[in-house]
């Protein structure tokens, strides 16, 4: 039987330099108030944007948001800057569009994030069509679990192709199936997860045909089966060299069958604790080419960092997340058929490692590029020189946002 499924936003998914002379002059109070907020916004002015930065290597670079985080001007200006991309982190879900199994489609939230996107020319990433989480308080297990085939095909399949008919043509990119793939060694069949509703009451086929459903609807937009799980072992012991067998397992037996799969998001949820250490370079190089060698597009999708085993001293934690970026996108933006990175938001102000997953010690989280005060931290810089020096690839996507 299924979990109840509530509104945190990734209850499975762990199963998965500095600030420069300007913070330092503020913080010892050598710059009053007005000058240090004029010394910041002419810093900002002066830094080029990360999309910008990104476009100039051919890749994509964006960022989740909600309507509820771009409710606050401070954050907002802060999006509207760096972001090509737009990964709606909320407000696809369905707690947002069906909160309960008797309510219509509400696409109140879905129409403002989609809407704020094209305003301010940015490409929406849809997250996510097919998913076992996301649903809210307003639906039980048994509304999921205890349903016939036919009532799970209309639920899941008739939600599917109605919100993508509604948006056709204006998101440009699906999360179509997300972790549906095994972790570790886990039981599943032919590296499915049969831990999941629609696997019980549709079976494995559900995945081929929602891909086949999405095409079908849009044949314009790029069709992502979305996972996690690759880098290093998790704190339930699942390795990720088991994760990636079997994701190439899954998807060679969607590929042989004509299943419209045309890109893999990798979600990089990144373990900072001895990363240096437990990241093989090599094996996931591998893993990447093996990916691009299938013919997809891959796609860095939900990059953040998990600050647990590192000090709670702010200048020593952030360097060192700093580092496991650098080490990570040394790696990854070396292989030219990555077309995108997104981080899972872009300022520690709204990160959901600190609303799901706070650390023991109270101190709050530090996983983004931008501190709370939308400052940029030492891992934006990581992030700054992995973006500039990737390899130079075509690129996959025309942004409106380089017209």
């Amino acid at each position: 039987m299924g979990e109840q499924v509530d509104v945190t936003r990734r209850s499975l998914m762990l199963g998965a330099a500095a600030t420069g002379a300007l913070g330092v002059a503020t913080a010892t109070g050598l710059l009053g108030a007005g000058e240090a907020a004029a010394a910041e916004a002419a810093t900002a002015a002066a830094r080029t944007p990360l999309w910008k930065t990104a476009m100039g290597r051919g890749l994509l670079y964006g960022s989740s948001t909600a309507t509820w985080q771009i409710s606050d001007a401070e954050y907002r200006k802060l999006f509207k800057r760096e972001a090509a991309v737009l990964f709606t982190e909320d407000d696809l879900l369905w707690y947002r569009l069906k909160p309960t199994p008797q309510s219509d489609l509400d696409f109140t939230y879905s129409d403002r994030i989609i809407k704020f996107a094209e305003n301010h020319r940015q490409l929406v990433f849809g997250a996510h069509l097919v998913w076992d989480e996301g649903f809210g308080d307003g639906w039980q297990d048994s509304d999921l679990w205890d349903i016939s085939e036919k009532a799970a095909r209309k639920l899941l399949f008739g939600t599917l192709t109605s919100v993508m008919k509604r948006y056709r043509g204006r998101v440009a990119i699906w999360s179509v199936v997300n972790e549906a793939i095994t972790n570790g060694r886990g039981e599943g069949v032919h590296g499915l997860r049969d831990d999941v509703p629609w696997f019980k009451t549709i079976g494995p086929e559900y995945v081929a045909r929602a891909f086949h459903l999405a095409h079908e609807t849009d044949r314009h937009a790029l069709l992502v089966m979305n996972d996690f799980g690759y880098e290093t072992v998790n704190q339930y012991g699942d390795r990720p060299e088991d994760k990636r067998r079997a994701t190439l397992h899954v998807l060679d037996r969607l590929l042989d069958a004509g299943v419209p799969v045309q890109a893999f998001g990798i979600q990089a949820h990144l373990l900072a604790d001895h990363f240096h250490h437990r990241f093989h370079a090599k094996a996931y190089r591998t893993f990447l080419r093996e990916l691009a060698d299938r013919g997809l597009k891959i796609l860095i999708t939900e990059m953040d960092v998990l600050d647990d085993g590192l000090p709670a001293d702010r200048k020593t934690r952030d360097h060192l997340v700093a580092e496991v970026y650098r080490r990570y996108l040394d790696v990854t933006l070396d292989e030219p058929a990555v077309a995108s990175l997104t981080t899972f938001g872009l300022s520690d102000r709204y990160t959901w490692l600190q609303e799901d997953y706070p650390r023991d010690d109270g101190a709050a989280r530090r996983p983004l590029p931008f501190s709370q005060t939308m400052r940029p931290k030492p891992a934006f810089h990581a992030l700054h020189h992995g973006l500039k020096h990737a390899a130079l690839r075509h690129p996959t996507f025309d942004s409106p946002r380089a017209s």
